[in-house]
């Protein structure tokens, strides 16, 4: 039998990193730093479900790497300690980035509830008001309180509009034993704001906790605090925690990014059998990590995909500068014109520019006008650098100083 190609992987010693799974943006420590109060906060919110009384529900708002979802899990750990067999209370969690529609996020939090194979609801082909309409009955026939955490809700709301806040807040009015809270976790410190209706947010009438980004120092504890178990004895420079520390601490407290960061150096040391990791390796990484990809995916996109992103950077929007995807449309087309290309239809062009928020270069987040229909309000998602990268590309050539104007929003 052949060599595998991972021979020498399997066969070498790990000489630096002891647990790797420690330095996993996953990974729930015993002991959660530099969030005391956050977590005091949202266990004084939650205390009364473990006495069968429904919580206020939670609006977590924080930038990526504040500990936000660390901090949720824990509680959920911790609220299963104080009721193991989870007779007054259950904690379930839902990431709405890869749960992302209301059927699916309706049917996730099913297979938490419903634990005979023989009532489990189908993971397509029934009507959402159908599987809402089961699912009411089944949490109320447990007799307790759903603690249901909806991590990265913007998410979805995105993608499908408010359409899983409006079930979510409704079902306490049909339930007679259970109750339903509902904690959301957002980047977004306006979500409420800019994205529900007015009935929801009346509905919702969550507390608000605020996580702050890490200081230099926090970082260097949290740090140091992951490293004592996840490296061999004198395998890291005193220099690299720090320095890793000071990078994320300069763009935005990001944990997650120094954890990234540290884990990346310690990997190309060890691939490139180095006895410790230093300043090198961190710097290395750095640029491992800060290589932008969204430039590399746009030089790979096909001319109508640029000409749809060029309808949206030169787009002025409406008097407020909201953008939307009849706003687009009306661009796309007068630059097709201006260069000669077919004008593909309004359905076909909506769908390039959710391709091209799936591939993170723009955010189109879905707006609804009720029985008038759903439009998108579309955002730029890239660095001036990469904006400069579109406007250069040759097919462009003839575009010259096109300036459109103000558009009335095609729906």
């Amino acid at each position: 039998m052949a060599d595998s190609i991972f021979k020498n992987y399997l066969e070498k010693k790990n000489t630096l990193i002891r647990n790797r799974g420690i330095l996993q943006s996953t990974y729930v420590p015993e002991q959660l730093l530099h969030r005391d109060q956050q977590i005091s906060d949202i266990a004084d919110i939650i205390a009364p479900s473990l006495k069968h009384d429904k919580p206020s529900n939670i609006l977590i708002i924080g930038k990526t790497g504040t500990g936000k979802t660390a901090v949720v899990n824990y509680i959920g750990k911790e609220l299963k300690k104080a009721d193991p067999d989870e007779i007054n209370c259950q904690y379930i969690y839902i990431n709405c980035e890869v749960i992302d529609t209301p059927y699916s996020i309706l049917y996730n939090i099913s297979n938490y509830i419903i634990t005979d194979p023989n009532k489990k609801i189908p993971f397509t082909g029934w009507s959402l008001e159908r599987i809402f309409s089961e699912l009411t009955k089944f949490i109320d026939d447990k007799n307790k309180v759903f603690v249901i955490v909806l991590d990265e809700i913007d998410k979805s709301f995105k993608r499908n509009g408010d359409d899983i806040f409006y079930y979510l807040t409704t079902i306490n009015e049909m339930l007679k034993k259970s109750r339903v809270s509902i904690i959301g976790i957002t980047n977004n410190s306006k979500f409420t704001e800019e994205c529900l209706t007015p009935k929801i947010r009346s509905r919702l009438g969550e507390e608000k906790i605020i996580f702050p980004p890490y200081t230099p120092d926090q970082l260097i504890d949290i740090m140091n605090e992951r490293a004592k178990d996840a490296f061999y004895p004198g395998a890291l420079d005193p220099s690299v925690v720090p320095l890793c520390a000071g990078i994320s601490a300069q763009d935005s407290g990001d944990a997650r990014k120094a954890l990234d960061l540290l884990r990346i150096s310690a990997d190309i040391a060890e691939r490139n059998g180095d006895p410790i990791i230093n300043d090198a390796h961190v710097n290395y990484a750095r640029q491992k990590i800060e290589l932008d990809a969204v430039t590399e995916i746009i030089k790979t996109l096909t001319d109508q995909s640029k000409i749809v992103l060029m309808s949206i950077i030169k787009n002025p929007g409406d008097d407020n500068g909201t953008i939307t995807t009849g706003d687009v449309y009306t661009v796309y087309r007068e630059i097709c014109s201006i260069l000669g290309y077919t004008i593909l239809t309004q359905r076909r062009v909506a769908d390039l520019i959710s391709e091209l928020d799936m591939l993170g270069i723009i955010n189109a987040r879905v707006k609804s006008f009720g029985r008038k229909g759903r439009t998108k309000e579309i955002d730029i998602n890239v660095s001036k650098e990469v904006i400069t990268l579109i406007n250069n590309d040759e097919i462009f050539h003839n575009l010259g100083n096109y300036k459109p104007c103000k558009q009335t929003t095609l729906m």
